[in-house]
């Protein structure tokens, strides 16, 4: 008669195989999906933001608006 648990063993290696392979590709789109999708490429854009106070008379302190 044949044996049928003759395959369990190749079957479980491609299933562990194709997982390694998804969490590889997985991998890859999370670290490399920004160049690939439009995004900067690991570069930061810089914004030049110029904030200043508004002038105030020397010697004057600016009334605090906390309760």
């Amino acid at each position: 008669m044949a044996d049928n648990n003759s395959g369990a063993g190749s079957n479980a290696a491609v299933v562990a195989i194709f997982v390694i392979f998804i969490i590889i590709v997985a991998a890859a789109l999370f670290f490399f999906g920004g160049q690939f999708f439009g995004g900067s490429g690991g570069e930061t854009k810089k914004v030049d933001v110029n904030v200043k106070a508004p002038a105030s008379e020397p010697g004057k302190v600016a009334p605090s608006k906390s309760p």
